[in-house]
């Protein structure tokens, strides 16, 4: 009999803590982690782990419960105790089923957010310790924080980049008021927000527009980075901020081409014939001069606008004539979890898009 749920709450970094290997977390990453975890009550007799869902934690805080393992062989455990500080159903025996004893009260935690946290406070750890750049054991709220690693552009940056990406990171305090990058000038640095608040702002006909306000865990100035193009944008420091800065040579090696995954055009038309998207992202005149069949056309200076218009499920491919917008569009999508790739201008048949 499955378990039968009577609440669902939330957990609290204390809980947590109890338990292994959560344990061995940072007071700043059990509190982000008790955000996602849940409390779940089940009652005497029934099945409480048949109920988890997949790719999910269960650990036993309150009551007794029986564990029936494949190829036989039982084991009882207690809340509270040694035995009850694993996982259920994380033991070296699979599990057959469970039972519990008493009413019972269970604790689920996602196991990738839980991997993402170990992996990443204990590299910070590491830093902390060697004396680098100390991003990790203080409270890394919002640059650092678990929906960034999820989902975000660090999401997709490979485990051997992480220990090298904390050394380079150079932390730098800025004060109310202060110019960090200024439009028209050369990309020498990627930044992003620790602490703070910055203002986006653009010289449009003589008047200086505002374009938009970036907050903690926000990030900057890769698109002139990726692009090869000077900056077209200044960004203000609205508030004292903490920012963390990586030069050029480093952002290249380390986030720039690992995230950028490139493409030839046929396999890219055989993606999009399985449900994949063309988007271009030339200028509109550009686009309906030669668009490739089925693209949507979002220029370079638009892409952030899309970021909550277009469907993160779905894969795209992105274009343009050079390959250095694509590129920066394709970054910019990355960061915030997109599935994309930049197609090969060399590859794709119309001779507009050769021209460079």
């Amino acid at each position: 009999m499955a378990a039968t749920n009577r609440e669902h709450t939330r957990a609290t970094a204390a809980q947590l803590a109890a338990l292994d290997p959560l344990g061995s977390l940072s007071p700043e990453r059990l509190e982000e982690l008790a955000q996602t975890a849940r409390l779940t009550c089940a009652e005497r007799g029934t099945d409480p782990v048949a109920g988890v869902p997949a790719m999910h934690s269960a650990f036993l805080l309150k009551g007794e419960m029986l564990l029936a393992f494949r190829g036989g062989g039982t084991l009882v455990v207690v809340g509270g105790t040694e035995e009850a500080r694993a996982a259920l159903n994380r033991n070296d025996r699979p599990l057959a089923r469970t039972k519990a004893i008493t009413d019972a009260t269970l604790l689920l935690i996602d196991n990738e957010m839980l991997d993402i946290a170990s992996t990443w406070d204990e590299v910070a750890a590491s830093r902390g310790r060697s004396g680098a750049v100390d991003a990790g054991r203080r409270a890394m709220s919002s640059a650092f924080s678990l929906t960034n690693l999820k989902n975000g552009l660090f999401a997709a940056l490979p485990a051997a980049h992480i220990d090298a990406l904390f050394r380079h990171f150079e932390r730098l305090r800025v004060k109310r008021g202060e110019v960090i990058i200024r439009e028209g000038d050369e990309a020498e640095h990627y930044f992003v927000i620790e602490a703070g608040r910055c203002g986006v702002e653009r010289l449009v006909g003589g008047t200086r527009v505002a374009l938009a306000e970036l907050r903690a865990g926000g990030a900057f100035g890769e698109e002139a980075l990726v692009s090869g193009a000077k900056r077209n944008a200044t960004v203000t420091a609205l508030a004292d901020s903490d920012l963390l800065r990586l030069d050029r040579a480093d952002f290249d090696n380390l986030l720039r081409e690992p995230l950028l995954r490139r493409i030839a055009f046929r396999e890219a038309a055989r993606r999009v014939q399985n449900g994949a998207v063309w988007l271009d992202v030339r200028y509109p005149s550009e686009y309906q001069t030669d668009k490739l069949p089925g693209a949507i056309n979002v220029p370079l200076s638009e892409v952030r606008n899309m970021f909550s218009v277009l469907d993160p499920a779905r894969e795209y491919i992105v274009y343009c004539q050079s390959g250095r917008r694509s590129a920066a569009a394709a970054f910019l999508f990355a960061q915030r979890g997109f599935d994309v790739w930049v197609l090969d201008p060399e590859g794709r048949p119309a001779p507009a898009l050769r021209a460079g």
